[in-house]
């Protein structure tokens, strides 16, 4: 089980892989020892019962009713866990700016109206900005499916029982994605306010989608989720006059966990405040791609700096 949420063990699989290659866990047993078949970003695999790929989450034993496990050992266990997904989340981000790609993880309960509000946005972003989309679900590849119905390209990651995607995932995903350069990458991780909070995909911002067919008291139910990101987008506001969901009770209830949420309310339906969610991300893809020319002009622009020193050659 994972030592984050207990959710269970199960398959991954990921769009254009042999069917045969399968997609196994890392298993951590009752005495903390570990046996997993991983392989890394460069498609290198390590052979034992066939090819594997190993997500950087555990769901095996170490949970807290797991025999034989101490409660310190299972601390140790899940930031091993975290550490190690960091570490595929830093070359994850290091390779998204140096193509100037800003790339955002979308997160949300299920139900919340991501999908129907990515469409949208691609659909409003043609002509405008390349955007790719890599998919998060347990099962089904209905939402990839949806996305490529807009033109955009799309790669289906179904997580089996896992409740989240994790940055080697993501990173293997984006193989398979021809990424242009100062593009937009768009990850819809799977409907969930708890796991998704504590692993780092890579991303610049996690965006946080919250529908007001939901209780405005989830920012405090779900702190973690809205303290991790940077924007909340209140969605649905189309049905608004049929529900009693408080818009500025949600908004407080954000800010107390997290005071620095940028909030914008959106309806994919009517097309309210899409215009603000694409400004949005225009400013953020125009600093991926300045941040990314900055990094290429810095080396330069140092050594006509030691150049023009007196005694330096």
């Amino acid at each position: 089980m994972c030592t984050t949420c207990g959710c269970g063990a199960g398959e991954v699989r990921i769009d254009g892989d042999d069917p045969h290659h399968e997609h196994g866990h890392e298993h951590v047993h009752p005495d903390g020892t570990r046996h997993s078949h991983d392989h890394g970003h460069d498609g290198e695999h390590a052979h034992d019962h066939g090819h594997r790929y190993a997500p950087v989450h555990s769901h095996a034993a170490a949970h807290s009713h797991a025999p034989g496990v101490s409660q310190k050992r299972m601390v140790q266990i899940e930031q091993d866990i975290l550490a190690k997904n960091n570490a595929y989340a830093r070359q994850n981000r290091e390779r998204l700016a140096g193509r100037g790609i800003f790339t955002l993880n979308l997160v949300s309960s299920p139900g919340s109206g991501k999908t129907t509000l990515l469409c949208k946005t691609i659909e409003m972003l043609k002509g405008k900005s390349s955007v790719a989309v890599i998919e998060g679900d347990q099962q089904t590849s209905q939402d990839a499916e949806r996305i490529r119905a807009t033109g955009a390209p799309a790669i289906q990651i179904n997580t089996g029982k896992g409740c989240h995607l994790d940055a080697h995932m993501v990173g293997h995903a984006m193989q398979k994605l021809d990424l242009p350069e100062d593009s937009l990458l768009m990850v819809e991780n799977v409907g969930n306010l708890v796991c998704p909070a504590a692993f780092d995909l890579g991303e610049a911002h996690k965006v946080v989608i919250l529908s007001v067919t939901e209780g405005e008291d989830k920012p405090i139910k779900y702190p973690d989720m809205f303290r991790a990101a940077t924007l909340m987008l209140l969605n649905k506001c189309d049905l608004l006059p049929y529900l009693s969901f408080k818009v500025d009770a949600a908004i407080e209830f954000a800010r107390r966990v997290n005071p620095d949420i940028e909030v914008i309310q959106v309806s994919a339906t009517t097309g309210q405040g899409m215009d603000q969610w694409l400004a949005w991300i225009a400013r953020g893809a125009e600093r991926a791609v300045a941040q990314k020319q900055a990094a290429v002009e810095a080396p330069a622009g140092r050594g006509a700096e030691l150049e023009a020193r007196p005694g330096v050659r």
